[in-house]
């Protein structure tokens, strides 16, 4: 990691130093510009955990020091848990309390953002009725213009530069109210259609039930009525067309003597008929010729002659 500081332009040495040491930590010479330096460290461990302060020499002498800066190390312990309280999807404008426990006695605990390079807020521990410690913390009020991703960490009061692994991290949602007003308006909308049709189809029974008591007709039985009303009109318009075409038949072919007598009638109800086949073997259409009624005639004349 590196560490800046930045003084003025025309600052001949810039020193670095750490608190509790009883030298400055390390020097530099200005860059190009001149007015910051640049300090590395390579491997951050715990010897170079602790609290820094930088100042500059100038034509006019050396400078106070800077305001300090806390550089920690974290992984030296376990690291605790963190969750939200109330659900991780909160209303524009609202606030949320988050959770950080942990078995270890730790004295504070450090609630960071991602994307901020300062805590966020740091808090004593409070003993958990299990026996754990914990700190809640309150967040808000969320805008959802920001990300809101939180981790925590603990450390104990004697070593605060020493600093357990991160918790898992935790992502806060925020709900605009414009995406609230949509839902609200498609509820309204449901709402409103579905009680039209509720109100359409109380109508629709109500004026069924007031035709059924004033003898109204149904127009759907109207209907019903027309169609088997035309239907029988036709039935019987067909049986008038099939029993005059067996009027027009002739006289011969209809020739049948019924013996229908209720001495002789058969238990089941069957009609009998007796059929003259001379007259149906006759053709219909024959008719005498002109020399056969002349034979006739002479016939007739010669019998009543012997008989005088």
């Amino acid at each position: 990691m590196s560490v800046w500081c930045q003084g003025i332009p025309g600052a001949q040495e810039y020193r670095l130093e750490k608190a509790g040491s009883p030298e400055f930590w390390g020097k530099q010479s200005p860059l190009l510009s001149g007015d910051k330096a640049k300090f590395s460290i390579l491997h951050m461990t715990e010897t170079y955990a602790g609290r820094y302060q930088c100042y500059y020499l100038s034509p006019t002498g050396w400078s106070e020091r800077s305001d300090p800066l806390e550089l920690v190390v974290t992984g030296v312990y376990e690291n605790p848990t963190l969750s939200a309280l109330q659900s991780p999807v909160v209303t524009s404008g609202g606030n949320v309390t988050l959770q950080c426990v942990s078995r270890l006695g730790f004295g504070r605990f450090v609630l960071t953002k991602e994307g901020e390079h300062k805590p966020s807020c740091t808090l004593d521990s409070q003993r958990h009725p299990n026996g754990h410690f914990q700190a809640l913390f309150s967040v808000g009020p969320m805008t959802p213009s920001h990300k809101w991703i939180f981790r925590c960490y603990g450390y104990y009061r004697n070593s605060p530069e020493w600093w357990s692994h991160p918790s898992d991290p935790v992502e806060l949602l925020v709900s605009g109210l414009e995406s609230y007003q949509k839902v609200l308006i498609g509820v309204s909308v449901a709402c409103v259609l579905l009680l039209s049709l509720l109100l359409f189809l109380l109508v629709r029974q109500l004026r069924q039930n007031k035709c059924s008591k004033s003898g109204t007709p149904d127009p759907g039985a109207k209907t019903r009525a027309s169609q088997k009303s035309s239907s029988s009109r036709a039935h019987v318009q067909q049986k008038n067309q099939y029993t005059a075409v067996r009027d027009c038949q002739p006289e011969e072919d209809k020739e049948v003597d019924s013996v229908h007598s209720p001495d002789n009638e058969d238990p089941q109800g069957v009609i009998h008929a007796q059929v003259n086949h001379s007259s149906l073997r006759r053709p219909v259409d024959t008719l005498p010729s002109p020399s056969s009624e002349r034979l006739l005639d002479t016939k007739d004349r010669q019998e009543e002659g012997d008989s005088q």
